[in-house]
């Protein structure tokens, strides 16, 4: 199997956040899934996983889909875990995001959250060639691009339901998990950014 990164841990955070473990648990469940997926799609098609460090074509795009436990995570990551000189970048480009721009948190080709980056990055790999620029392949080449496995998947937004309230047989509700996870999930390049900016201001004044 690939060696995909282990879970991050923030044992102090964690105590404190109990929606931080779930989070942190659910990216652990979807990590697992994507790389069991490509080890399978590579074994039977002989082909090579195109995505590599410094391959920001899919963070161009303009549909990343990004639910509220995330926004909770991106929110909390921003504010207390990045550290200058990528924070005072990434306050700027907060401020300034408009929805027709890259993901705010690209950065010098690579991803300023990447131990919380959303599901949807996290399982959005491009199989065979690298991805023209511009080139968005799931409606250039469907087929190259990785389909995840539904069982993680399910495992993995289960793990986050009861951050909604939700506990008992219900997490594993997939109607329940579509109205009350998937139907609030929004775009996280149209998404308005600048609160976080002010927020992460905030902190640093008091923190001065």
């Amino acid at each position: 199997m690939k060696d995909y990164p282990a879970r991050p841990g923030f044992p102090c955070e964690e105590s404190k956040f109990p929606w931080l473990s779930m989070l942190l648990d659910a990216y652990a469940i979807i990590d697992s899934g994507v790389a069991l997926a490509i080890d399978e799609q590579e074994a039977k098609r002989s082909v090579k996983l195109a995505c590599k460090e410094g391959c920001d074509n899919c963070c161009m795009q303009k549909d990343i889909p990004v639910y509220p436990l995330e926004l909770v995570g991106i929110y909390w990551f921003s504010t207390e875990k990045i550290v200058p000189p990528v924070r005072k970048t990434l306050k700027e480009q907060l401020s300034q995001h408009e929805k027709s721009d890259p993901c705010p948190f690209l950065m010098d080709n690579s991803c300023s959250i990447r131990p919380i980056r959303p599901v949807s990055c996290r399982q959005f790999n491009v199989l065979g060639r690298p991805c023209d620029t511009g080139e968005d392949p799931y409606y250039s080449r469907r087929g190259d691009v990785l389909t995840p496995l539904e069982e993680y998947t399910e495992r993995a937004f289960s793990a986050m339901m009861p951050f909604y309230g939700v506990s008992g047989e219900a997490v594993s509700d997939r109607a329940v998990i579509d109205s009350i996870i998937h139907a609030q999930a929004g775009n996280i390049q149209t998404y308005d950014w600048k609160n976080l900016a002010r927020i992460m201001d905030n902190f640093d004044s008091k923190n001065i």
